[in-house]
């Protein structure tokens, strides 16, 4: 194989992405992640966390209060961003129908020794950021008013209750896992998912426009023509990861190790890609190649999250430097993969020459 062959392939097949407004637009839905990190990462964060928001919160929240005289009015005024304000019912369901108050409460007239349970009623707003926050405030204070309640009826236990010590929780982890542990492994290994998609179209079509005649005839070989296309492929992955980890750190997202993770996923999307392109040799037919590559690679995928090493782990772990020199012992095993997916590849290209030309 001639390389300034291959070269002028890769060029060609590069001119033409350019035009593909599929390829485009999510280039720049990937540029749009990265650049807006921050503000996704409080959004997509609250979504399985509230909590998280809630620190971020410094607005005052208006609070009704209706029913008995408790020290849980005292409890909500004195929490952090909350004010109380006492009210008939009523009134503050009608205050919070109009967006005047974050929520009503309201508390029952059982005595607090009395035997039956008392059971406060909390009205927010539906579906809004807002009450998630509220929530996360009243929690705290019904978790403290429930103490209150428990010390005034200790004298009904008949058993001591075993105590249960859990291990203190460090605050800001939540934010720490969404960006290390997702947003940076899933926006480098983007572009790879996309290129070893690409390279099934760039082979399919050969098949599809009938064009593959042509490509024999000329004075290039099929497996050139087969390693211009997984080169273009490949040129975008590094230049799109480079890209999205340059954008992150402008966002103030500190990623240590840059180059041994474009190593990482340079030889990983080299994997990808040419089992794509083994695939769309193989079926000829975009829908059927797609279909299968889809699959296995979700099912290789999934089997990969299970071993302590899988790439999103090992990428999280090189972008806080908690790793050390076992990566390059995986790495490794990547490349003698790609290694022999590269013979398999120029091989499978050498006997579709030979098919076509013996009839």
């Amino acid at each position: 194989m001639k390389p300034r062959t291959i070269s002028t392939i890769c060029r060609k097949e590069l001119q033409s992405l350019l035009n593909e407004r599929t390829l485009v637009l999510a280039i720049m839905l990937q540029v749009f992640i990265a650049l807006f990190s921050s503000f996704l990462m409080v959004g997509l964060t609250s979504m399985y966390d509230p909590a998280a928001i809630s620190q971020y919160s410094h607005a005052e929240y208006g609070i009704g209060y209706a029913g008995n005289d408790s020290t849980l009015a005292s409890y909500i005024d004195q929490a952090k961003d909350l004010r109380v304000f006492p009210m008939d019912l009523s009134t503050g369901l009608a205050a919070l129908s109009e967006r005047k108050l974050s929520a009503m409460v309201y508390v029952p007239d059982t005595r607090p020794d009395a035997t039956d349970p008392i059971k406060v009623t909390l009205y927010t707003q539906q579906n809004d950021l807002q009450s998630a926050v509220v929530n996360i405030r009243l929690k705290e204070v019904f978790v403290a008013y429930e103490k209150d309640l428990r010390q005034v009826r200790a004298a009904r236990l008949t058993e001591v209750p075993i105590p249960l010590k859990f291990p203190a929780q460090t605050g800001g982890s939540d934010f720490f896992e969404f960006v290390y542990g997702l947003l940076i492994p899933l926006l480098v290994f983007m572009p790879a998912i996309i290129s070893s998609a690409m390279i099934i179209d760039l082979i399919t079509e050969e098949y599809e426009h009938r064009t593959l005649e042509v490509l024999l005839a000329a004075p290039v070989s099929f497996a050139e023509v087969i390693w211009g296309k997984i080169a273009a492929c490949l040129v975008l992955v590094p230049v799109q990861a480079g890209a999205w980890m340059v954008l992150l750190h402008l966002n103030g997202i500190g990623i240590q190790h840059g180059p041994e993770i474009l190593l990482h996923v340079t030889a990983g999307s080299c994997l990808l890609v040419l089992l794509g392109a083994l695939t769309a040799l193989h079926y000829r037919e975009r829908t059927s190649a797609q279909f299968i590559f889809s699959t296995a690679l979700v099912i290789v995928m999934l089997g990969a999250l299970a071993f302590p090493l899988n790439p999103l782990n090992l990428i999280a772990r090189l972008s806080i430097g908690a790793i050390g020199g076992e990566h390059w012992a995986i790495l490794a095993g990547v490349l003698a993969t790609v290694l022999l997916l590269s013979v398999l590849t120029t091989k499978y290209a050498g006997l579709i020459t030979r098919r076509f030309i013996e009839g």
